[in-house]
């Protein structure tokens, strides 16, 4: 899920198209140098770096770019073959780092800069091309992102090796993407209006609970602060092998009573970064959401839930805490029956 791709709008940048661990091997199968590296430059036989014993490596023969004589290699200066030792090292490593998969990966969606619009080799049914746009803004300014093509989903999840997909599902597998991404959103949104203004706000706001929201903004005067809100997406991760903290406690509760707390694991889980403006600074704000299906609606029709919170941090903690605890506590006292009693208690 959240396959969005950042190069969007602007002039995208080609680049050749590897797949993972795609690193240069040698024929006893170890990885082997970019071949740029002056390090490890091929040598023609073992005889070419056999030297009789105690004589210099360089030859001393004369030539146009060598002083006539005296050894070209300053043996009295280990500072320098020293120097020369690192220059080669950095060397190395930035034409290794160039070439390497990593290298080619968007840092802002983990994903390959480029995916290819062409059909798939053996591609039984034509993909649309069209790219929709989102409706999360991009944390650089630069519009709102955008979703693959259903062309593009099909050729990623060929590339990381699901080869067996179905091409005619794939249309309706990028529809639900948008969803549920779209709705992640909107629960972000949700936690960005209670809290983005600091957890004193934010506690007011959610002081009498869930449903009064949108009352208590308006009490306190915050609802144009509310509309006006802006928050971006500045970059995503997909880690559906790493299951949180909470999905773990959820497995072990449905262990022990799996009645009340019996569930599949999620099958997916994103981090998301946004951009939150607090007093015209902005401020990174890392979202944990767990991805979950449900037992499908009797027309056939899939079922999801998501479950989107701030990530542990000691402010996410806090709001956390606040709003599942004012809304407990509200529901608790039932603190609207008792707002009806005192709305129709008669005036003395």
């Amino acid at each position: 899920m959240g396959w969005f791709w950042a190069d969007g709008p602007q002039p995208r940048i080609q680049s050749q198209s590897l797949s993972h661990h795609s690193f240069p091997v040698s024929q006893d199968g170890a990885p082997s140098p970019p071949p740029g590296c002056p390090m490890h430059k091929h040598q023609k036989s073992a005889d070419a770096m056999t030297f009789p014993s105690g004589a210099c490596p360089v030859k001393h023969g004369p030539s146009a770019s060598d002083p006539a004589s005296g050894c070209p290699v300053p043996h009295g200066s280990s500072a320098y073959s020293k120097e020369q030792r690192k220059e080669w090292k950095k060397e190395c490593k930035r034409e290794y780092k160039e070439n390497s998969t990593l290298s080619k990966l968007n840092p802002l969606n983990y994903m390959f800069r480029e995916i290819s619009q062409a059909p798939a080799p053996d591609q039984t049914q034509a993909l649309p091309t069209l790219r929709e746009p989102s409706t999360i803004p991009r944390g650089d300014g630069d519009g709102n992102w955008e979703y693959p093509s259903p062309q593009q989903m099909y050729n990623a999840l060929l590339r990381k090796g699901y080869t067996d997909t179905d091409v005619t599902a794939v249309e309706s597998m990028v529809s639900v993407h948008n969803f549920l991404n779209e709705g992640a959103w909107a629960e972000i949104m949700d936690w960005e209006k209670r809290f983005s203004g600091g957890l004193y706000k934010g506690w007011r706001m959610c002081s009498h609970g869930e449903q009064n929201f949108d009352t208590m903004a308006k009490k306190y005067g915050y609802e144009r602060e509310v509309e006006d809100l802006s928050p971006s997406l500045v970059r995503f991760q997909g880690r559906p092998k790493d299951m949180t903290p909470k999905a773990a406690m959820f497995q072990v509760m449905g262990w022990i009573y799996p009645g009340a707390f019996g569930t599949e694991p999620p099958f997916d889980r994103h981090d998301w970064y946004v951009s939150r403006d607090v007093n015209g600074q902005k401020k990174e704000v890392r979202y944990v959401i767990d991805y979950y299906s449900g037992e499908p609606e009797p027309t056939g029709e899939p079922v999801f839930y998501l479950d989107v919170r701030p990530a542990i941090t000691p402010t996410g903690a806090a709001e956390r805490a606040l709003r599942w605890g004012c809304d407990v506590w509200w529901r608790a006292i039932g603190g609207d029956t008792r707002e009806l009693e005192k709305q129709n208690r008669p005036k003395q």
